[in-house]
């Protein structure tokens, strides 16, 4: 596995580190993987489902203490809302009586509620296929475009990378780093316009026929306008660069953020067009929870979701999965 994003870490120490941590941790499927990084949030689920679906008559009850389990998994009042009419339409129309019957309910009434989130990136339409990466500071975009790199390296795609966080040197220092080991071109600037940096790595990516283009952009508070007109200017200038470009805005989001995130998704959506989400950090987190809330508030496909810091922590989201590693099978 990889810790590969950790500051102040020269390229030998962190191939030392690779090694040691490849050689020493047990081969786990995704699968595992996810449902360990989702312990927290389904211990602390299963704990209380555990009562709610050992059997009894289904009353009103029964439905507030789902609403507050639901609740407390940061799953979001709307969602939470949405989830318990769909859960109690279910009931009615299939005759339920018994909550041991419940579980079944709730996981249908997650699955549909996700399971249109589910659409996995396709970036065979466009070369270069160009992918802005946006999101607040500390969310995790410098680490999740390395991880992307190497997803689309395994496919056989050809990678080029933009560090257009011109304002962070630390941030093109580790794609530099990442860069050089994987044989990844970084167009970066120490300092500038990061419009510019984004027209030269296009220009860059078309005259070598590269199939990706992976665009770092600095860290925005959305709360903040004018950083936020910005990043649009970017985008304008992608869109100079190359007709149509950027072919897809992803939005990073930290999953300890909890509700928050949804503003952000709001709030980013509104400015850039967000056309497909990525979810980092839900190793270890009570709020895995807040993809159902994301799901009701604003639609927007999850292309992937990241459950630690190695290399291949970052997945394409499959609803399925991601319900069977939050709800406990003897739940």
């Amino acid at each position: 596995m990889f810790d590969f994003f950790k500051k102040n870490k020269p390229a030998q120490d962190l191939e030392t580190k690779d090694k040691a941590l490849a050689e020493s941790a047990p081969e786990k499927s995704w699968a595992e993987r996810l449902r360990q990084g989702l312990s927290k949030t389904r211990q602390q689920l299963s704990n209380q489902l555990a009562g709610l679906f050992g059997g009894g008559k289904i009353n009103a009850e029964v439905y507030e203490e789902l609403e507050s389990i639901l609740l407390t998994a940061d799953v979001g009042i709307n969602a939470t809302e949405y989830l318990l009419d769909d859960i109690k339409n279910r009931v009615k129309h299939q005759s339920l009586d018994d909550t041991i019957q419940l579980k079944t309910a709730l996981k249908s009434a997650l699955s549909d509620l996700l399971l249109p989130l589910q659409k996995p990136l396709e970036t065979n339409t466009h070369q270069p296929f160009i992918i802005m990466l946006a999101g607040v500071n500390g969310a995790g975009k410098t680490t999740s475009i390395g991880k992307l790199a190497k997803h689309f390296q395994a496919q056989g795609k050809s990678v080029l990378i933009a560090a257009g966080d011109t304002f962070r040197a630390a941030a093109r220092e580790q794609l530099q780093v990442w860069g050089e080991r994987n044989n990844v071109h970084v167009v970066a600037q120490s300092s500038g316009d990061p419009a510019a940096v984004m027209f030269d790595a296009i220009n860059s990516a078309r005259a070598k026929n590269i199939d990706i283009v992976l665009a770092d952009t600095a860290g925005r508070l959305p709360t903040q306008m004018h950083l936020m007109e910005e990043i649009a200017k970017v985008k304008r200038v992608m869109d100079k660069a190359l007709p149509g470009a950027p072919h897809e805005v992803l939005l990073v989001l930290d999953a300890n953020t909890g509700q928050n995130a949804v503003s952000q998704v709001k709030i980013f959506d509104d400015a850039l067009g967000v056309t497909g989400l990525v979810l980092s950090k839900l190793d270890g987190t009570a709020r895995g929870g807040v993809i159902a809330a994301i799901a009701q508030a604003r639609p927007i496909p999850i292309r992937y979701i990241g459950i630690g810091e190695g290399i291949d922590d970052l997945r394409p989201f499959n609803a399925a999965e991601f319900i069977d590693a939050l709800l406990d099978a003897d739940v």
